[in-house]
């Protein structure tokens, strides 16, 4: 019986210590990235060479940050989002977009799109990680100040996500919502 009861009191003991050491205080997490959180720190260079600041472009602004590649669907979804920067560009919104192909092919993308935004690329991914997504594409919206007001993810080339954007943006620049997918389609079936 003595011989038992030191065995169950060695088992406890030991099945003891392990959950012991879990209840140690950790390390504090970094905040995630989310919306109503404070936009990360970030910077990155343009193409030639400039560097851009997000705490620069959301203290003039509302700013949507589109981590993207040239793939086909983000490619079929770039319109929309064109549209989005150039329907409320005029009323203060700044669009960054990312790129994480490389610095070459980006080159040729921009000048067969006449893309006429702010941009840097980005082929290591380093922006991802600032960001917390592993999603490609991802737009964030951040209003004047630095705070995430909406994050979008996932690639939809019909428009819808570039739409619900352009809602978002509106409010953030206090002006009348467009319609960038009638807009869109609507230059598509014109051609």
């Amino acid at each position: 019986m003595t011989r038992l009861l030191a065995g169950v009191l060695a088992l406890a003991v030991l099945s003891y210590l392990p959950a012991a050491r879990s209840v140690e205080p950790k390390k504090a997490d970094a905040p995630k990235v989310g919306v109503g959180q404070k936009a990360p720190d970030f910077k990155i260079k343009d193409p030639a060479g400039k560097v851009i600041d997000l705490r620069e472009l959301t203290a003039k602004g509302p700013v949507l940050v589109r981590l993207t590649c040239g793939c086909s669907g983000c490619d079929k979804e770039l319109a929309y989002f064109q549209a989005v920067s150039e329907s409320y560009k005029g009323k203060g919104l700044v669009s960054l977009y990312v790129f994480k192909e490389p610095d070459a092919k980006v080159a040729q993308y921009v000048k067969d799109k006449k893309f006429n935004l702010l941009y840097a690329v980005d082929t290591a991914g380093k922006s991802w990680d600032v960001f917390q997504t592993k999603s490609m594409p991802v737009n964030i919206l951040i209003g004047k100040g630095g705070r995430i007001e909406a994050i979008a993810t996932g690639c939809e080339p019909t428009g819808l996500v570039a739409q619900k954007v352009s809602e978002r943006a509106a409010k953030l620049v206090d002006a009348k919502a467009v319609n960038v997918k009638g807009k869109v389609d609507g230059q598509k079936a014109a051609k």
